[in-house]
């Protein structure tokens, strides 16, 4: 472990590397204990640094999981709990504000570069990428005919979308504007009319599946949503549809789409996010017809970065006493 610098700022421990200008600031700023090993860190690693310092503020990843137990283990000096990542589901949510612990997430910044991602899975998966790839890179490609590894038309298909939150329309003006897609959707509830920029609402996941030539995953992970596409739900798929993940792997039941995958009763499939992270499902890899991404749907240099500066904006306002708009608790 790092030695914490010498400063009388607020202390503060980081879980995970970040990209330079946020590293500066938080060396500048902070007395700060930094993970130095950029993996993610044991619950008994977490709670010794935290009490080391005597951290007021934890700055953490969508991979760090504050539970319950290592919410009550913490020191009482830390009031701050900040995660780079607008999933939350790896806080217990309710046992930080019982312990009146400010819990700030990043909402909002990284909805485009997601959305961008989500359409490269979704041309990846259509256009057999994957495929391609190994052809070349293998020295097997003996040039061009025409019947070479032909695709599923993306211009005009309909796709369905779970969950119609700020990424999920990012994902509908891509595909609806770029593409001239017939954009479908199934949401908690349907959104304002000026929302859904002449998208199809669907009242029940079931309806929205038999539309879906493509669906792409975009709703947050919780009860009413784990395990959400498993065989039954892929039974109501058009046949040969196409699957995208970009939200959290715990939506997808594997072992029903990789089944599906092998008999091709789902074409293909664009995953950027699995059960179980890294220690994917094998069967994903052993399959042509699957585009695999490492969980990058929010990594660009702009969009990390802002995603750092807001939560370091935020953290100070809270410290300060202020209000911020990207708080949980």
């Amino acid at each position: 472990m790092s030695v914490p610098s010498r400063k009388t700022a607020r202390n503060l421990v980081l879980t995970r590397a970040l990209p330079a200008p946020l590293m500066r600031r938080i060396a500048d700023g902070y007395n700060s204990w930094a993970n130095p090993e950029d993996r993610t860190l044991s619950s008994e690693e977490l709670l010794r640094a935290a009490r080391e310092i005597e951290a007021e503020i934890l700055f953490v990843t969508a991979f760090d999981r504050i539970s319950a137990s290592v919410i009550a283990d913490l020191p009482r000096s830390v009031k701050v709990i900040g995660t780079l990542s607008v999933g939350h589901e790896h806080i217990d949510i309710a046992a930080a504000r019982a312990r009146g612990q400010a819990v700030l997430y990043t909402p909002d910044i990284l909805s485009d570069a997601v959305a961008d991602m989500a359409m490269l899975l979704l041309l990846g998966a259509a256009r057999r990428a994957h495929e391609a790839a190994e052809l070349l890179y293998s020295g097997r490609w003996r040039g061009w005919t025409p019947t070479q590894l032909l695709g599923t038309e993306v211009t005009g298909a309909r796709i369905g979308i779970l969950g119609m939150g700020r990424i999920g329309r990012a994902i509908a003006r891509r595909a609806g504007h770029g593409f001239g897609m017939r954009v479908h959707y199934h949401n908690r509830s349907r959104l304002a009319a000026e929302m859904e920029g002449g998208a199809t609402y669907h009242a029940t996941p079931g309806s929205l599946l038999a539309q879906s030539e493509f669906l792409v995953l975009a709703a947050p992970s919780g009860p009413a949503t784990m395990g959400f596409l498993n065989a039954a739900r892929i039974a109501q798929l058009p046949e040969g549809a196409i699957v995208v993940n970009i939200a959290r792997g715990d939506l997808v039941h594997d072992e029903a789409l990789i089944a599906a995958l092998e008999s091709g009763r789902v074409a293909a499939a664009g995953l950027d996010v699995f059960n179980n992270e890294p220690q994917i499902d094998e069967g994903y890899k052993r399959l042509p017809n699957v585009f695999l991404q490492p969980h990058q749907g929010s990594s660009t240099v702009r969009t990390r970065v802002r995603m750092g500066e807001l939560l370091l904006d935020s953290i100070q306002g809270v410290l300060d006493g202020k209000s911020v708009p990207n708080r949980l608790t």
